[in-house]
């Protein structure tokens, strides 16, 4: 029951999540949106995903980094403002990845800051003027999460912070990151769940076409 009204509701078509769907069912869940809105969004999906949907729908791209699926007949314009995508290291790539893909493809224009950890605290003050003109931001952190913490108290804008699943032993699969992100003294941050690239760029879509109302335009046009 692929969900063929969530553009109209939502400004934007029903995403796929491809963990766990054969790539059979992800390919006729793919095929009926694009056939409904144009555009296809699929997270989380495998080579076998990527090799079974460009049978079917020649123009998608595989994100491999990001683990994601794009289809358009068209690209969205781009609205004002700029969506900010932090990494703290390479190990947040895949999470910091899939925000950027998603942030992208919903029309956004998205700066990518990587590698710009703590532990190398010059790395992120050498990149803070492109920060402080962003619209929104969104911090990617593993280990203990620090990072978003520190933007907090450099950063006016919406901060989102996305824990990963990056570090050792009592790391716990990135509980401690969460819980570290959730307790920060840094006012203004919200964070998603764990590797959640895909729900950090959503929101931080909303808030940017929020930032630029006269850009909303009709459904069909976002």
């Amino acid at each position: 029951m692929v969900d063929t009204h969530r553009a109209l509701r939502k400004g934007f078509p029903e995403v796929i999540f491809g963990a766990g769907k054969t790539p059979d069912q992800l390919t006729a869940i793919a095929e009926r949106i694009f056939e409904a809105d144009g555009r296809v969004l699929a997270t989380r999906v495998s080579e076998d995903h990527a090799t079974a949907l460009r049978r079917r729908l020649p123009l998608a791209i595989h994100h491999a980094t990001a683990r994601c699926l794009t289809v358009e007949s068209a690209p969205l314009r781009k609205r004002s403002g700029t969506i900010c995508i932090v990494a703290a290291g390479t190990t947040d790539l895949p999470v910091a990845e899939e925000a950027a893909v998603t942030a992208d493809f919903m029309g956004n224009n998205v700066q990518r800051v990587y590698d710009v950890g703590v532990a190398g605290l010059h790395r992120l003050l050498k990149r803070l003027p492109e920060l402080q003109s962003a619209s929104v931001v969104i911090v990617v952190a593993g280990m203990e999460a620090a990072l978003p913490s520190v933007l907090g108290g450099l950063l006016g804008c919406p901060l989102i912070g996305v824990p990963t699943s990056v570090g050792y032993g009592s790391h716990m699969g990135g509980l401690t990151a969460l819980l570290g992100m959730l307790n920060s003294c840094a006012s203004g941050l919200t964070v998603v769940n764990i590797d959640n690239g895909f729900g950090a760029a959503y929101a931080a879509n909303a808030i940017n076409q929020l930032a630029n109302p006269a850009e909303l335009g009709s459904p069909s046009e976002r």
